[in-house]
Formats: C-alpha cells, structure tokens, sequence
C-alpha cells in the first residue's frame, strides 16, 4: 500500500493543484488469482462510465491528470494491466487478448457499464481485442491515443526497419532494466516534469519484470493480427494522434476505416500525448464525450 501511495503522491505533482479527493485505491478480481489494481474517481451518473488503459509497462497513476478532470460528471477507472503496477504479477496471459477478457470480467465486477474505453498505446491493442472478443454493447464510444491496432507478424516486412528498432533494443531491457526503462520514458514524454514526478514513473514501470515485459511487446506488436476487429468498432471512435508520431499516417487510415472514426492531431507532444498536452488532451476528449451524450 505505501508503495503506491508515494507514487501516486509524486505523480501529483504533474498538477498544479489536486482539485478533487484523491483517487480511491482498490483490487478487483478478474480471473482465478489475478487481480487489477484500479484508481477511482467521480461517481456513477447517467453518463457513461470511462475506463482508462495505459501502455507497455504503464499503470493507472499515468493518468493523474485525466482521473481529475475528466470526473466532473461521471465515473473514471484507471487500470493497472495483469503484471504491470500494483496488479498480479503472472507469466500467465500478458497478452491483449487476456487483458480484454480481465478488463470485461472488471467492469462487470465493478458495475461500471455502459462505459466509453480510452486505450493508449497497448491498451490500443488490448481495447481491439476486447471489441473483438465482446463487441460494444456495453460501449459507448472508444478513445484510440496514438497507436495503430497491429496487423500481426505477417506485416513485419512492411514495418522492416521498425521491428529491427523494436527488437535491438529488448537485450538492453534484460540487462539494463531501469537504464531501458528511463530512457523509455524520456523517449514518450517531452514535457519538463519534476524529478520526483518522473522517477515515480520509471518506479511504476520497473514492476513488471523484464521477461514478462519483452513476452507483452511481442504480443502486442507481432503477435495476433487485430485489423479484423476495425469493422466491429459500430461505435463513435476518436483518434488522438501525436503530430510527431511515425504512425501518424497509419492513423489517420484507421480512422478513415473506422465505421465512426474521427482523428484529432495534437502538436507539440510525444508519444505520451495526455502527458506533454493535458489541457488539450482533455479538451478533445470532452468534446467527444459531449457528443456522444
């Protein structure tokens, strides 16, 4: 519990003022002895419920910003994924397939439905997954923050230099883990941040243990081909994409392809979009949601 309390404390310094009670801490069971750590806030209303998955590696805490501002007038979870955070640590399903099936079985045990999914980076690939698997009818609309859905291993020729990248810098992970795992970070996130605030996520990132981390990337990236779900998403869909992004163009395609798809380009921010853009970020999201509604 102390453990993630001090972090959380020390991502709150990416406020300049912690508007709302802190988020409330809690575990859920998802599957015989996994169990999900989860930041709450706000309150159950007639609006949707929205469910926040981070990235590789990446826990609830990343969304400190979101998790106050977007609960003005409805219920926001944040998720700590299966072996990443505060979560169960288990070498068993860390692929987005599985992290969809626990992700079903929490908003059932939470009683959060209807919800809208907002999915970064790997959680693009885990909401795909859970679209596939479950359909939307607990879904109101979903938030894609910049990432494609994976096409699998059989599109690793088209992305030839990409997976090299990806694939070289997995050894520096197992032999240099918080070395790898700062210099991630550095690489998503171009906002000046606190040292404090930083560390705190590095710390957050280091729990998932080196050779779970490089069995989920493999999974996510080069794993299953996702693109059949594309047609599924027969809700409103709203791309956030990073203006820097190397998929950027790739994106905007998905959203051409999505039933209700939409794309919104932010400037001026890395990866980590929400992160380096907050105001901006939660600007584009409450319009989507005030559309939605």
């Amino acid at each position: 519990m102390k453990s993630w309390m001090s972090g959380l404390a020390a991502l709150c310094l990416l406020l300049p003022i912690w508007a709302q009670a802190a988020p409330r801490s809690g575990m859920i069971a998802v599957a015989p002895g996994v169990a999900l750590h989860v930041l709450e806030t706000g309150s159950p209303s007639a609006r949707p419920s929205l469910v926040l998955i981070p990235g590789w590696r990446l826990t609830a805490g990343i969304w400190t910003h979101e998790l106050d501002s977007l609960a003005q007038d409805r219920r926001v979870i944040a998720v700590d994924p299966r072996s990443q955070g505060d979560s169960t640590i288990t070498g068993d399903g860390d692929t987005p397939e599985q992290r969809a099936r626990d992700y079903h079985a929490l908003i059932e045990a939470a009683h959060a439905g209807p919800v809208v999914l907002i999915g970064w980076s790997q959680g693009v690939q885990d909401v795909a997954a859970y679209i596939d698997e479950f359909g939307v009818a607990d879904v109101k609309g979903v938030v894609l923050v910049d990432s494609t859905i994976s096409k699998g291993a059989a599109d690793i020729p088209n992305r030839l230099d990409f997976t090299v990248q990806q694939l070289k810098l997995l050894p520096l992970l197992a032999t240099a883990p918080r070395d790898f795992t700062s210099g991630m970070m550095h690489a998503i996130i171009s906002r000046p941040l606190p040292a404090a605030a930083f560390d705190a996520i590095v710390d957050q990132g280091m729990k998932t243990p080196p050779a779970i981390s490089q069995a989920m990337l493999i999974a996510d990236m080069f794993g299953v081909d996702r693109t059949g779900a594309i047609a599924k998403f027969k809700v409103p869909t709203l791309v956030l994409a990073s203006s820097r992004s190397a998929e950027l163009e790739a994106q905007k395609a998905l959203a051409k392809a999505l039933p209700d798809g939409r794309i919104e380009v932010v400037a001026n921010a890395s990866h980590a979009v929400f992160v380096d853009q907050p105001e901006r970020f939660d600007a584009l999201v409450k319009a989507f949601l005030a559309r939605i509604s």
